[in-house]
């Protein structure tokens, strides 16, 4: 990480030395949130990536670029709505102008917003973006270990209804078959379709609409909810690489090696934790054929010789005070969790007031920008 540190320091004295005074200077004097702001906006340039309409016959003049900067600040500020943001933005000279806009009768109207929104959203570009952020930053480096983990969305719309049962195989007795009768292989499971197929195929390949989700907590308990299911890939320095959206009822092992392969396209790694939602063979040698090695928990559900046996053991390494190296890496994988419960606290993933798979994945990765820079910004802070 010496280099990604020397990286992000250049742009830390950029600013703490020149833009800071510079602005002041224009703008009046800076709160915290206004360099945080700053910070935030400065690392991802968010403006370089969206086209400009203005000149052009039959388009809108308005800034494409200072909008998608405010959406920015938007997540980095936690604003539920955004009513919220553009409140803040007419009350607001100085974080008005960071944006790019000189007076409150510039900023567009609510409604141009939501347009610029749907645009975003159809164009992808804040996933680009925050691909850019991430190979610019670690594409150099070796990073330790890939934290891979899932986290339930909340959506505000109604569930897609359950098509119908899938069609049963024509039932037949136990047992080998009997001479000359053709039994049918089983069809594949997804896991299993995938490892054949490219990213693209994948992506497509995974249930996107909104549906009902379950999970089981920490207290043992299972929980509901209706909306989708957010899959990350976090380095360490609880840096996101990469996030795929699915639906609810998607289990967390289906968006596994999408995930792998995608974060194997951005940085060079060494390790893949993960919890025991992910215990199958078939990931095992997906991380293994990428060059990595893959630490995950067993899942013991149907095997309790080996569930009592684990605790044994565990139980004479605690006694022998020794410390097994794979599990000392494996206490990394917290830095998945840490990672989406500050998207949810910090960054606007409890404010999902958009519907659809895409405007839902573009409002989250408003916020996975912002969380990737603030990250980042926190190896020199």
């Amino acid at each position: 990480m010496h280099r990604v540190r020397d990286k992000v320091s250049q742009i830390w004295s950029m600013i703490q030395g020149c833009l800071f005074p510079s602005l002041e200077e224009e703008v009046g004097p800076l709160t915290e949130t206004h360099r945080k702001v700053v910070r935030v906006l400065e690392l991802v340039r968010i403006e370089e990536f969206v086209p400009s309409y203005r000149g052009v016959a039959h388009r809108p003049a308005t800034d494409r670029g200072a909008m998608a900067r405010a959406f920015v600040v938007k997540a980095v500020m936690n604003l539920a709505t955004t009513r919220a943001l553009l409140d803040r933005l007419e009350s607001d000279p100085a974080l008005r102008r960071l944006c790019g806009w000189e007076s409150a009768s510039s900023i567009p109207s609510e409604a141009k917003f939501s347009r610029a929104f749907g645009e975003f959203a159809q164009t992808g570009v804040v996933g680009r973006v925050h691909e850019a952020v991430v190979v610019e930053h670690l594409g150099d480096e070796i990073v330790g270990h890939i934290s891979r983990d899932a986290t339930a969305i909340v959506g505000r719309e109604k569930p897609v209804k359950q098509q119908g049962k899938k069609q049963e195989r024509p039932k037949r007795k136990r047992g080998r078959p009997r001479k000359g009768e053709v039994v049918p292989p089983p069809e594949p499971t997804r896991l299993e379709r995938q490892t054949g197929m490219t990213l693209a195929q994948m992506l497509a390949d995974l249930p996107k609409p909104c549906d009902i989700g379950c999970k089981r907590n920490s207290k043992n308990s299972v929980e509901f909810w209706v909306g989708y299911k957010l899959h990350l890939d976090v380095a360490d320095g609880g840096i996101p690489v990469s996030a795929i959206l699915s639906s609810a009822s998607v289990h967390d092992s289906q968006a596994a090696l999408p995930l792998a392969l995608e974060t194997s396209r951005r940085v060079t790694n060494l390790y893949d934790l993960m919890d025991s939602a992910y215990d199958s063979d078939l990931i095992r040698q997906y991380s293994k054929g990428l060059g990595h090695v893959p630490l995950i928990d067993h899942n013991f559900k149907q095997d309790a010789a080996g569930k009592a046996e684990q605790g044994a053991e565990r139980r004479r390494v605690a006694l022998l005070h020794f410390s097994v190296p794979e599990d000392e890496r494996f206490k990394e994988r917290s830095g998945s969790e840490r990672a989406n419960a500050r998207l949810k606290d910090e960054f606007g993933g409890r404010f999902v007031r958009v519907r659809g798979h895409a405007k839902v994945l573009t409002h989250l990765m408003f916020g996975i920008l912002a969380l990737t820079a603030d990250q980042l910004l926190r190896l020199v802070a």
